[in-house]
């Protein structure tokens, strides 16, 4: 049975490597800043709790950054992951409370289903009726985060209603690794691991380089459109669940600006948001960077108005470099065969 082979222009070949030069530079971004905050407060690394945080603080981020990146790389966006997560950690803590007993991992799968159910309302809304993702997620955005505040209102979930074994998620550690860091580890390895090495992974690449071409190829659009959008919900929906675990405390604001870290972490690690080029890899690099700037800032004395400006400082940078690059590969390509 013969297989329609998946299209990979020149230009995403090139933009893939320099990607990848991208990773590299932002790792040692987040090494220099490491050593920046350690300098000042040795502490910050060279102590238990100093080594927890900093492997802990962006494991929910990393996981919402990885299901961002998936869409992104199929020329898309997902701006409700934020709500998502809000709804999916107030509904964690509503089914501890209000079914006592029921077990972790069960509570977990439902809300891990539940935000890939949201995820395919975006995906169905977008794949089917045409509309940008920009605009639709925009209003799911709002949507979910009026539901939340419907349900929750002036209610919230305190840890003390929550199982101690949860909350032992969010503080707990094996060999000195925090637990959500290890789970975000596995999860990031498999979805590094399926968009390299299946055939699925890649067509969502080619989608996002062309998707014009794609259609013209046979590639499966639609459903790899789906699936991104269910991948980003259940993601989102498992950073709920450990955002509950993590905080104990979830009210109705919980997750809000969370879709803005998570376009900024996978933008800044690399990811095109103009589609086809970048790693979950890179993502959770930027995550990491992003949330580790946020500790090291203050303990260098910066005030709170720099600390988001060098942020958003951060996202044009990678942007522009985006747009520069891409630019100046397309035009070698162009004189390449006006030579050949």
């Amino acid at each position: 049975m013969s297989t329609t082979a998946i299209p990979v222009s020149g230009l995403t070949k090139r933009l893939s490597t320099l990607g990848k030069a991208r990773e590299f530079a932002i790792l040692i971004a987040l090494v220099l800043v490491i050593v920046a905050g350690t300098a000042k407060n040795p502490t910050f690394l060279f102590s238990p709790d100093g080594w927890r945080d900093l492997l802990l603080t962006p494991s929910i981020l990393l996981l919402v950054a990885v299901g961002q990146a998936i869409v992104l790389i199929t020329r898309n966006v997902d701006l409700s992951v934020g709500s998502v997560l809000g709804l999916s950690a107030y509904m964690t803590g509503r089914l501890f409370i209000d079914i006592p007993g029921l077990p972790i991992v069960l509570v977990v799968l439902l809300v891990v289903v539940f935000g890939a159910l949201l995820g395919l309302i975006n995906g169905a809304l977008v794949a089917f009726a045409k509309v940008p993702a920009m605009v639709i997620t925009l209003g799911t955005l709002y949507a979910y985060r009026g539901i939340n505040v419907l349900w929750t209102g002036s209610d919230r979930v305190n840890a003390s209603d929550l199982p101690k074994d949860f909350l032992a998620l969010g503080t707990g550690q094996i060999l000195t690794i925090p637990i959500l860091s290890i789970v975000a580890l596995v999860v990031l390895i498999v979805a590094a691991w399926y968009m390299r090495n299946t055939r699925g992974g890649r067509e969502y690449y080619a989608i996002g380089s062309d998707p014009a071409a794609a259609n013209l190829y046979g590639l499966k659009v639609t459903r790899r459109v789906l699936t991104a959008f269910i991948l980003s919900g259940a993601l989102a929906g498992l950073a709920g669940a450990f955002y509950a675990a993590r905080y104990g405390t979830v009210n109705s604001q919980a997750g809000s600006g969370w879709e803005l870290d998570a376009v900024g972490a996978a933008v800044i690690g690399g990811v095109a948001i103009t589609g086809g080029v970048g790693t979950v890899w890179g993502a959770a690099i930027g995550a990491m960077l992003l949330m580790t700037i946020n500790r090291v800032l203050p303990i260098l004395g910066i005030p709170d108005f720099w600390q988001r400006a060098v942020v958003g400082v951060l996202i044009l940078g990678a942007i522009v470099l985006d747009r520069v690059l891409a630019v100046r590969q397309k035009r070698r390509l162009i004189e390449a065969r006006d030579q050949s």
